[in-house]
C-alpha cells in the first residue's frame, strides 16, 4: 500500500511563483526526490507518494507552507492503494494509489481536501471529518500557518522552546496555537494514523 497525494495551489495567477515555489520544493524534499517520489507539473500542480501513515501530515504541511503566502491555497487530493507500475517520474507510474487520488482530486468541489481509499467505511468518517477541520485550516493567516508549519516540523519543540523561535511570548504561542486549532488537529492526526494502521 502506498498513498498518492495530487494537489494544486488555489489563486496561484494572485502570487509571484518566486514567492511559494522553493517553500513548497523544500516540503516535498523532505520526503524524497523529484521526479522519482514527486514532481511539479503544469506550474502550480504536483503529485507526492509518501508512507499512508504519513500523508494527512504531510497535506497539512503543505497547507501550512502555501497559506503562509497571502492570497493563496491548495487543494489536495489523498488516494490510497497499490502502485502497480513504477516510472523513473511519479506521474507516469500507475497503480490503484494513482487511480484514486487522481477521482479524489476531481471531486474536490466546495472542499479542498479529502481522501479516497479501498475501504468506504474509513473514507465516509475521515473525510466529515476532514471537512469539519477545514472550517478552521482554511481561515488560517499567514502568522497562524507559519506558527503550524514549525510545530509539525520541529514536534520536540515545546511552547516555551517555541516562543523563544519566533521571539514571542508563551501566551502568544499559546493563544496563536488555539486560534489554529492545534489541539483538536492533533486528535485528528492521531486518529488517521491509528486507523490506517488497521488498514495498511
Amino acid at each position: 500500500m502506498t498513498s498518492i497525494i495530487t494537489g494544486d495551489i488555489i489563486n496561484s495567477k494572485k502570487s509571484s511563483p518566486k514567492k511559494w515555489l522553493d517553500s513548497l520544493k523544500t516540503i516535498l524534499n523532505s520526503y524524497g526526490n523529484s521526479p522519482l517520489a514527486w514532481e511539479i507539473y503544469r506550474g502550480d500542480s504536483f503529485q507526492l507518494e509518501v508512507n499512508p501513515k504519513q500523508a494527512l501530515e504531510a497535506c497539512l504541511l503543505i497547507k501550512a507552507t502555501v497559506k503562509q503566502f497571502e492570497k493563496i491555497d491548495v487543494r489536495l487530493a489523498i488516494g490510497i492503494g497499490e502502485k502497480t507500475y513504477s516510472s523513473e517520474r511519479i506521474t507516469e507510474s500507475n497503480g490503484s494509489a494513482f487511480i484514486n487520488s487522481g477521482e479524489c482530486f476531481e471531486s474536490l468541489k466546495k472542499t479542498t481536501l479529502a481522501i479516497k481509499s479501498p475501504f468506504e467505511t474509513f473514507d465516509k468518517p475521515m473525510n466529515i471529518m476532514l471537512d469539519l477541520a477545514l472550517l478552521t485550516m482554511n481561515n488560517w493567516t499567514a502568522t497562524t500557518a507559519i506558527l503550524i508549519k514549525a510545530v509539525l516540523e520541529k514536534p520536540e519543540l515545546n511552547q516555551v522552546q517555541l516562543a523563544n523561535y519566533f521571539g514571542k511570548t508563551q501566551g502568544n504561542i499559546s493563544q496563536g496555537l488555539k486560534r489554529a486549532g492545534f489541539d483538536e488537529i492533533s486528535k485528528l492526526l492521531q486518529h488517521y494514523k491509528t486507523q490506517i494502521q488497521t488498514l495498511c
